[in-house]
């Protein structure tokens, strides 16, 4: 070992290895594995395990399960420290590494003889509980909020009687056994179903989501507790988790949240229709005090009996006024017969009123076939006589009674025309006094009369009368 290192000894305590004289040993030249080694192994004796704090920087998890990552100061200084966290010590973490996290890790300081870079082993790696943490919480929660994730409209009233009430916890929890206790307490009808989940580390926030997920699916609930025992804010971390949250914001079912203690406040919480301060106080908000429910139950039973007696009074009072009325049936009989009386009366007299009606009808239908029948004869009458006149007009006596004569010729044709007639023919005359034999001694014709062959009017196309009408 080169003179002034140091190496760790037994008991802790830093032993130093005497100094080669310069003069009892010749100088030598350093290999470059031997030196690093030489390095790695002072400062192994120097430091022995180092406790660091800072912040995530560059975090990567290889298939070998090995993870590696920088240490960098959070206050902003240029200073960096490689480190590697082998699969042994990284399983054992109870939340996912990530860049910007403020962590504190133990590990012992040595060289990476590949590189010759300074480098720290991980055995342990813890978040800071305040700090980034609490930063992170902030940020998270006004996002939400705005969100309208924390709305007062939102929150729903708890049924007041719940007949199941659903537990998301871990099986093992604490919070579980208090809830269970609470309500066997309070309300021991109320049946319980246990949405098993993990509460802390980094598959807790999947499962919290999915349990809440499943008692909305199957429906089998009337109100759900989300709760889990104290802890430090990493503790309760997966209950800041913004897919819980939104899991608890969108259920169906009314959900009470009761995390941790009094003074514990997390994001579920504040997105629940009910925050209580702890796991049993959210059983007792969930369930009502069976005590209480007898106590209503008795009061109602009461009010109830009473109700049933003044209406079984009523109905005995009105019992007793029918048996009087009904222990006399001879008045009864004497009111019935003097109503049929009254109806008999209001009958014949509404019937003889009906008979009066149609007899003025009738009448006065009479009355107006009379008048009807007179203006009808009149009129036939008056219509006769015109017809009379008509007739009488036409007659052909009367014609001949008036100076004319009536022409025939030898076949007994009415002569019209003089065009028609030839010298020596004789024709038969007819007056209204006789008749007698005529002979055409000449025949003139007048000069305005149209000549025989003109078309007569249509008038005069009527055939005439075969002979004079008979005096």
């Amino acid at each position: 070992m080169p003179a002034g290192l140091w190496r760790h000894g037994g008991g802790g305590a830093l032993m130093a290895w005497p100094e080669t004289p310069v003069a009892a040993a010749a100088p030598r030249a350093w290999s470059v594995a031997g030196l690093l080694l030489a390095v790695a192994d002072a400062l192994a004796a120097r430091l022995g395990a180092v406790t660091v704090r800072g912040e995530i920087s560059g975090f990567t998890r290889a298939a070998s399960g090995h993870c590696y990552f920088s240490l960098k100061d959070s206050d902003g200084q240029q200073a960096l420290l490689r480190c590697a966290m082998f699969r042994r010590a990284a399983g054992l973490l109870d939340f996912r590494p990530a860049d910007g996290q403020q962590v504190e890790l133990r590990g012992r300081i040595t060289v990476y003889e590949s590189r010759g870079e300074l480098q720290c082993v991980v055995e342990h790696l813890q978040r800071l509980g305040e700090g980034s943490l609490y930063e992170l919480f902030l940020r998270l929660k006004a996002r939400l909020a705005a969100a309208g994730l924390f709305d007062a409209q939102r929150k729903r009233p708890l049924p007041a009687h719940p007949r199941t009430v659903g537990v998301v916890t871990s099986l093992g929890a604490a919070a579980l056994h208090d809830v269970l206790t609470a309500i066997a307490r309070r309300a021991p009808q109320v049946r319980v179903v246990v949405y098993p989940c993990l509460v802390q580390g980094p598959e807790a926030p999947a499962q919290i989501a999915r349990a809440i997920d499943q008692a909305n699916a199957r429906q089998e609930a009337d109100v759900l507790i989300v709760c889990r025992g104290g802890g430090s804010l990493e503790d309760l971390w997966a209950f800041n988790d913004e897919a819980v949250v939104r899991a608890v914001a969108g259920s169906a079912l009314p959900v009470v949240c009761g995390v941790g203690h009094e003074t514990d406040t997390c994001l579920a919480e504040l997105a629940a229709d009910l925050r209580a301060p702890t796991p049993t106080a959210a059983a007792e908000l969930a369930t009502p005090l069976r005590a209480e429910a007898l106590a209503r139950l008795q009061a109602l039973a009461t009010a109830l009996q009473r109700a049933v007696g003044r209406r079984l009074d009523q109905q005995a009072q009105r019992l007793d006024r029918l048996a009087l009325q009904i222990g006399r049936p001879a008045r009864l009989l004497d009111q019935q017969a003097a109503r049929l009386e009254r109806l008999q009366a209001r009958q014949q007299q509404a019937l003889a009123q009906a008979l009066a009606q149609r007899q003025r009808r009738l009448d006065d239908l009479a009355q107006r076939l009379r008048g009807a029948l007179r203006q009808q004869v009149h009129g036939q009458g008056e219509q006769l006589a015109r017809l009379a006149l008509r007739l009488a007009a036409n007659d052909p006596q009367q014609v001949l009674s008036r100076g004319y004569a009536w022409l025939a010729d030898g076949q007994g044709r009415p002569v019209t025309r003089a065009a028609g007639l030839a010298v020596g023919s004789t024709l038969a005359a007819q007056w209204a006094d006789g008749r007698a034999d005529v002979q055409v001694l000449r025949v003139q014709a007048d000069a305005g009369a149209p000549p025989a062959s003109a078309k007569r009017p249509r008038a005069a196309r009527k055939r005439a009368p075969a002979g004079p009408p008979s005096p």
